[in-house]
């Protein structure tokens, strides 16, 4: 069994709701990338996402645009990323790792390179905004072939046919966006999020995280009901710019992520 799928296992025995955030790696600095990983395992958080910083991340807001921008000037390319998460591994054998981004690194170095360099560093997912589920199959098997799980998207544009097909062949967890657009941005229609995560999750074969839009305790508690757990992303990456040392930028994660996993442990 995975690190993913071990650790929904767990929190379905539980009974709770993931917490799952984004940060991007490389900001708010190189050396602040582990500590801030680490503290926000302290203060609850079930799998990480790490953003790999990419010039052109369409899919995200002005917040994470910055930030990979911020992480780029300062030379977090993709072996950054994958020393900053074997780092993490010398200390943390346990939480799942997911490396969030986009498919040109992948292509550029093709799947089974990018896998194989992945998996040894310690990554247990990768989810590719810019990958259609249509073409998919080349990938997916190739980082099987490591390891590796690719976890899919879903989103209220999403057509039912490909909801079905993407219910049956997610591996980890289905990403579900909350609303139509780019990462911090729109707001969120409570209600339409409840009826389409809970649809969605009624069909999926893995569990359903809600994200997009999900910015404190309230809004985390307000959409967990319906999902198996929430993704926190550019509220968090805004909290930390800024912090001017990896200590500084570790309290900051521990302060943000904790009133949510207070949030999502009051949800039943």
């Amino acid at each position: 069994m995975t690190r993913i799928d071990s650790r929904f296992a767990q929190l379905k025995a539980a009974r709770r709701k993931a917490l799952v955030p984004f940060i991007t790696a490389g900001d708010p600095s190189l050396e602040a990338t582990v500590p801030v990983m680490h503290a926000l395992v302290q203060a609850g958080a079930d799998v990480i996402e790490l953003g790999v910083p990419f010039s052109d991340p369409m899919a995200d807001g002005p917040v994470i645009q910055r930030s990979s921008e911020r992480a780029i000037e300062r030379g977090a390319g993709l072996r950054y990323v994958l020393e900053a998460v074997a780092d993490f591994r010398r200390q943390d054998a346990d939480t799942p790792v997911v490396l969030m981004g986009y498919l040109n690194p992948v292509e550029m170095r093709g799947a089974e390179a990018f896998a194989r360099v992945a998996a040894e560093a310690g990554v247990d997912g990768v989810l590719l905004v810019d990958l259609p589920p249509e073409e998919a199959g080349p990938t997916r098997d190739a980082f099987n072939a490591a390891g590796l799980q690719l976890i899919s998207l879903a989103a209220p544009t999403t057509t039912p046919d490909r909801l079905a097909r993407l219910a049956t062949e997610s591996q980890g967890y289905l990403y579900y966006v909350s609303f139509a657009g780019v990462t911090g941005g729109g707001q969120l229609d409570t209600g339409a999020v409840l009826e389409r995560a809970g649809q969605l999750r009624a069909q999926a074969t893995v569990p359903v995280l809600v994200g997009f839009g999900i910015r404190d305790a309230a809004s985390a508690a307000a959409l967990a009901p319906a999902a198996d757990g929430v993704v926190v992303g550019s509220a968090l990456v805004d909290a930390l710019s800024g912090a001017t040392s990896p200590d500084e930028a570790a309290k900051r994660a521990r302060a943000f992520l904790t009133p949510l996993r207070a949030a999502l442990d009051a949800v039943t």
